[in-house]
């Protein structure tokens, strides 16, 4: 399994109306300190047509990270979002600690 394949199998554990961070993610792929390779991977992801829940991951800050490279998703990842009934702020921010995915410790080999 590749690297990016045991992201998505993270990802795909999130559950509906909770968000991870990027850096949950990397940790729970015993990833550590490795946020950014979760963004790349999932940037990779078709956000249209797949199963992986992309829009359920956002930064450290309870924001949805812009990119330039990825025009107009960053409206679409808090519809996304605001559909699963989390709510932003004012200032653009998810309250992590109401939506925060705490998952029980994952076992080792069951992504």
């Amino acid at each position: 399994m590749s690297t990016y394949d045991h992201i998505y199998d993270i990802v795909r554990k999130i559950p509906h109306g909770r968000v991870a961070t990027y850096g949950q993610v990397a940790d729970l792929a015993q990833l550590y300190g490795k946020a950014r390779l979760v963004g790349y991977a999932l940037y990779r992801v078709d956000m249209r047509s797949s199963d992986i829940p992309w829009h359920r991951v956002i930064n450290a800050k309870g924001e949805i990270s812009q990119s330039p490279l990825r025009y107009g998703t960053d409206c679409l990842q808090q519809a996304l979002l605001e559909e699963e009934g989390i709510k932003f702020s004012a200032e653009g921010k998810v309250n992590l600690r109401e939506y925060l995915w705490r998952p029980e410790v994952l076992p080792v080999g069951e992504f």
